[in-house]
């Protein structure tokens, strides 16, 4: 590969969205051409491959699923942090627990969980300010993010808006090598469970939700795969559920039977 060739040119660049579109259903947008060509250099240096259309190759040949699953994963993964987009959980805790059956199961699923924080979150909340019984699901299609997720472990920028009472109830302090870094507790971490799952399957085999968390994710989405998405997620959610979007994301021009309640919540 020649030093100065750092990202693929526009006509390789669109083999990637392709790629990307058919296995995740995920659009590329043009202008993360440079953040692609960032992320997948150290690869395309790893297995030395002649350039990015060479790489390209290599990872649509049959025997190389691996480093097919490694280049989605880094083309796909983004940054998160706990309790990102407070009104959430602002509204979970004063006025959709206040009001649940205290006798049934809470069932909540964080569809697109990436590296844990959100689940996370949703777990605290829940320990804190939920009087039934709850569980805590999370999916991603990316599995080195749950594996880093079922660890638990994250770097001190991550938690800036953690409050301080569940930082010292749930999360241990790194120390020596880990200084910097928090540690959820493994009480709160064993009631979890992560796993692997495309948003493009069927969900009819999850069962069915009280909260459903899906966001930061759509604005991957055309309309088509977003109107799939949207069907499956209605079959998942209890009557009475709800649905929480992020606030940079609409359901404008899908057709579904939710009820928007507040800005990014919606329910069935």
């Amino acid at each position: 590969m020649t030093n100065f060739e750092t990202l693929p040119s526009e006509e390789v660049y669109t083999l990637f969205q392709k790629l990307v579109y058919d296995k995740l259903g995920i659009h590329l947008a043009k202008q993360k051409r440079m953040m692609l060509g960032h992320r997948l250099l150290k690869r395309v240096k790893h297995i030395k491959a002649n350039g990015f259309s060479d790489y390209f190759r290599f990872i649509s040949h049959p025997d190389n699923d691996h480093e097919l699953e490694i280049a989605l994963e880094l083309m796909t993964t983004n940054e998160t942090f706990f309790f990102r987009e407070e009104k959430h959980f602002e509204y979970m805790a004063k006025t959709i627990l206040p009001n649940i059956n205290p006798n049934k199961e809470y069932k909540v699923w964080s569809a697109a969980s990436s590296s844990g924080e959100e689940p996370y979150s949703i777990a605290m909340l829940l320990n804190e300010h939920c009087s039934a019984p709850w569980s805590v699901v999370a999916s991603d299609v990316n599995k080195s993010v749950l594996a880093h997720a079922r660890k638990g472990i994250y770097i001190d920028d991550r938690t800036k808006l953690l409050p301080h009472k569940y930082r010292e109830a749930y999360c241990v302090k790194g120390t020596n090598e880990f200084e910097g870094y928090m540690r959820v507790k493994p009480e709160l971490r064993n009631r979890l469970h992560f796993f692997s799952f495309n948003l493009l399957d069927s969900m009819s085999s999850l069962g069915k939700f009280d909260l459903i968390f899906i966001r930061n994710v759509m604005i991957y989405f055309d309309d088509k795969t977003r109107q799939k998405i949207i069907n499956g997620l209605q079959q998942c959610l209890n009557e009475g559920g709800y649905l929480f979007i992020s606030h940079s994301e609409t359901l404008h021009g899908l057709e579904h039977s939710f009820e928007l309640i507040k800005p990014a919540i919606y329910r069935c």
